[in-house]
């Protein structure tokens, strides 16, 4: 049997307790299995959270993909880690090919004071003075792995709950302590082959590139598009997802 190549995606109603799920992430889910239809792989949309997100937030919930497909006796081969605040251009081509089974991910050009006061706090609070290069820094958002990181998962689990106070503080005061920052540290100490994939693969940030505009010409110059760090995001974000939803797919 052929192994199946996998978009996993969460949206877990009342995840962040408004008991509500967005329907802008439901024009993500929609945008990727239109692409996964076209490209040999199906979407996975994890709906209930794996552990109650009290005890663990719901974000770093992904790092059980690989229990809950052996729970599902699904046989994957690659599988595509992407958040729902993202669109996927309808003629993208099959990102999977471009992977050399390594683990991948985009390098982050967002807010680069955001990163590295993160670094900072996690280098101080939590790895022992330990750093790697900021240019070898990718964005959660978007990764690409393989069976060959289920050790790697597993890490990351038990580094969470081995942290999860010092993690916790961070987040609440500085907000920076989300997954992103120790995947990154976690992937550079433990020597993961890691592939950056070019800007084009995870288009974050856009509205600091000064490239979201009306005129949607931003969907010219790459295949997947992150509506994160938008100002107002609670306005904006959904508002910006439909404008490029109607515009790709009509």
């Amino acid at each position: 049997m052929t192994k199946k190549n996998i978009v996993f995606m969460i949206n877990v109603k009342n995840a962040l307790g408004d008991g509500n799920q967005k329907v802008e992430y439901e024009m993500s889910i929609d945008s990727w299995k239109r692409w996964a239809d076209n490209n040999n792989s199906e979407v996975f949309v994890m709906e209930e959270p794996v552990l109650d997100p009290k005890e663990m937030h719901i974000i770093w919930q992904r790092y059980f993909l690989w229990d809950i497909f052996d729970n599902m006796n699904m046989d994957v081969d690659q599988v595509i880690l992407v958040d729902c605040d993202t669109l996927v251009h309808p003629k993208a081509p099959n990102v999977f090919n471009q992977t050399e089974h390594k683990y991948c991910l985009v390098h982050d050009f967002g807010s680069y004071d955001w990163i590295l006061r993160g670094m900072e706090h996690y280098k101080e609070f939590v790895f022992n003075g330990d750093w790697f290069n900021y240019w070898e820094y990718g964005n959660s958002g978007f990764q690409i792995v393989n069976d060959s990181h289920r050790d790697f998962f597993q890490h990351m689990r038990d580094f969470y709950f081995e942290n999860i106070e010092n993690i916790n503080m961070i987040q609440q005061k500085w907000g920076t302590g989300t997954d992103q920052t120790p995947l990154n540290f976690n992937l550079n100490l433990q020597n993961v082959d890691v592939k950056l994939l070019p800007y084009k693969y995870n288009m974050g940030c856009m509205i600091r590139k000064e490239i979201l505009a009306e005129d949607m010409l931003f969907t010219k110059v790459g295949w997947i598009y992150h509506f994160n760090g938008i100002p107002n995001k609670d306005e904006q974000v959904p508002l910006w997802m439909k404008k490029t939803f109607d515009y790709l797919y009509g």
